[in-house]
């Protein structure tokens, strides 16, 4: 699997849930108006820039606070494919994987230091590999738990069969 977009880069640790997507909106079930706020939080124009198969460059702990699904429905409907992140809070991550929502892709920290707002990621998910195309340079992923990249490949836990 291939992924190309543009990246949002928000260099921050402990982005939580709440600033992922306001707790206001937690009432919203239509998932394209729930994405008009995902990342509110932090970036009131996040869903104006963000096409389809573009990602989130963030700092540690990604995702921690509630464990509320809404925040990862609302990135992936704004179009987000994959969040690059040192490290997720294990919930956030896990209602990535189960939902079939978007990747958590973990990434070293001097990948986050090298990498900048706007620039456009070639990332080959079976290679473990970013290719910056604005910068040239390259990178890898942690690889995915077997049982995870299963979920993966499948669509979501929904979807998975032993």
């Amino acid at each position: 699997m291939n992924l190309k977009g543009i990246v949002h880069k928000y260099d921050k640790d402990n982005i939580d849930t709440d600033v992922i997507l306001p707790g206001p909106y937690l009432k919203i079930h239509d998932h394209d108006e729930l994405s008009k706020h995902a990342m509110e939080g932090i970036d009131n124009d996040f869903s104006k820039k963000v096409s389809k198969g573009d990602f989130i460059l963030a700092g540690n702990n990604f995702g921690c606070g509630s464990s509320r699904e809404h925040a990862p429905i609302a990135l992936s409907h704004s179009g987000i494919s994959a969040v690059l992140a040192p490290s997720f809070a294990r919930i956030f991550y896990r209602n990535c994987v189960d939902g079939g929502y978007l990747l958590p892709l973990e990434i070293e920290t001097s990948t986050l230091e090298q990498i900048s707002d706007n620039d456009m990621l070639e990332i080959d998910i079976e290679k473990n590999q970013i290719h910056d195309i604005t910068n040239g340079k390259n990178f890898s992923i942690s690889p995915f738990p077997p049982l995870i990249k299963k979920i993966i490949d499948s669509g979501g836990l929904m979807y998975y069969k032993e």
